[in-house]
């Protein structure tokens, strides 16, 4: 069986270690003022601030590029060209789904009747039957097809140019998520 060392030994030896540490900590301290001494910082002097010359607002008077009436002006100017995609759009009633955004319709199913295909829409949570002809969307879409699984459609979009143009689109069948 081993013996132990009474507390009182054990205090010694911690006695009798503690000079060394301090010892070490006066050559750490005594490397730190010389280091002091030694190394001059070498900081660059700020650069006084740029005068700032406020500039009076002058485009308040004009006219504001996204305003309603500059879009219906430009919208007027194009439906009175001749061959203008538009011109049969502006001058027709607009149809109820033409309020509405494409993403934010879904197609929910398909029938016939009397042999002419038709698709049932949901849009606000109604129901909507729409038919080949029919316009929906809010840029000028058309239906131009309607199968099982899909309702094709064109839409009159401006291009980067700013030519009116048309463009496909469709619409696919939504199945329910269970």
């Amino acid at each position: 069986m081993m013996r132990r060392a009474p507390p009182t030994a054990w205090l010694l030896a911690l006695a009798a270690l503690l000079p060394a540490c301090s010892a070490d900590h006066e050559e750490l301290r005594a490397w730190m003022e010389q280091q002091r001494r030694e190394v001059k910082p070498s900081v660059a002097p700020l650069q006084a601030p740029k005068k700032f010359d406020p500039q009076p607002y002058k485009a308040a008077q004009a006219v504001d590029p996204f305003s309603n009436q500059k879009l219906t002006v430009a919208l007027k100017q194009e439906a009175r060209q001749p061959n203008s995609l538009l011109s049969a759009e502006l001058n027709r009633r607009k149809e109820p789904l033409e309020a509405y955004p494409l993403d934010g319709m879904s197609m929910v199913g398909s029938v016939n009747k009397l042999g002419q295909p038709f698709a049932l829409l949901r849009v606000d949570s109604l129901l909507y039957q729409v038919k080949v002809g029919d316009h929906l969307g809010q840029n000028y879409g058309r239906i131009t097809r309607i199968a099982e699984t899909e309702i094709a459609l064109r839409e009159i979009v401006q291009d980067a140019a700013g030519e009116w143009i048309e463009r496909p689109a469709t619409l696919q069948l939504q199945e329910k998520a269970r």
